[in-house]
């Protein structure tokens, strides 16, 4: 199964150094499940010729903001719009869960209480409480009409959401294991904007377990899923 990476950042060159950029993590993430992975860098306009051009697609994180009046955010929602209509499934991670919300008629802001950085907990319903490093201050406070929460805690309402068959996104970064969290905690911290305190917590808890081999396993699991197509 051909996963495309549509590529919306880029990593901080010290973090790319040690650990790749961000489709280098995914593909670690998801290695073992038969997987072939393409890399398109949306942020710098290079966009695949169609939706079709993979089975699916992973849309990644970025410095962005969804609402950023950005080249590349106009025709990246108009993909998302034109796979969703094909039944091409996707898969959202952070600014990729926000703008495939906003591409469908959700709405993002820069919430209003701040920073969630490193491990945090959130409750998946029938899979329990699942650990993963977090790194927004943006968030999905409106769902789009197909969307449905599938986790949340008390700092994020619209932690994961499933569009059907469609798409699965995720506010947290499974792709960010505590090596990574640690770098960018440590590349940050002490600049304007990140509290002190939060960016404490975010160090003291790398040493604890995440979750990231769950959330893979679901990210897998819906990529594999038995799906309706629709020609384009």
């Amino acid at each position: 199964m051909k996963i495309g990476i549509l590529q919306c950042g880029h990593a901080m060159p010290e973090v790319v150094e040690r650990h790749g950029e961000y489709p280098d993590m995914f593909a670690r993430l998801l290695d073992g499940n038969g997987f072939e992975f393409e890399t398109f860098k949306v942020v710098d306009m290079e966009f695949p010729h169609g939706v079709n051009d993979a089975d699916g697609w992973l849309l990644t994180g970025s410095r962005h903001g969804a609402y950023e009046e950005l080249p590349f955010i106009p025709p990246l929602e108009g993909f998302i719009r034109a796979a969703y209509a094909a039944h091409v499934p996707m898969v959202g991670i952070c600014f990729g869960h926000q703008i495939i919300a906003q591409a469908l008629g959700g709405k993002v802001e820069k919430y209003a209480q701040g920073w969630a950085i490193g491990r945090n907990e959130y409750d998946f319903g029938d899979l329990g409480h699942i650990a993963l490093n977090a790194w927004h201050q943006d968030q999905v406070v409106a769902l789009p009409r197909d969307a449905k929460v599938v986790a949340r805690n008390r700092f994020c309402d619209n932690a994961a959401l499933i569009y059907g068959d469609r798409a699965y996104t995720v506010q947290a970064h499974p792709e960010f294991n505590n090596d990574v969290i640690g770098d960018f905690v440590r590349l940050r911290r002490g600049q304007p904007g990140f509290p002190d305190d939060l960016m404490q917590r975010a160090q003291n808890e790398l040493a604890k377990p995440i979750d990231d081999a769950a959330l893979a396993q679901q990210i897998v699991d819906f990529f594999k899923k038995p799906r309706e197509t629709a020609n384009v």
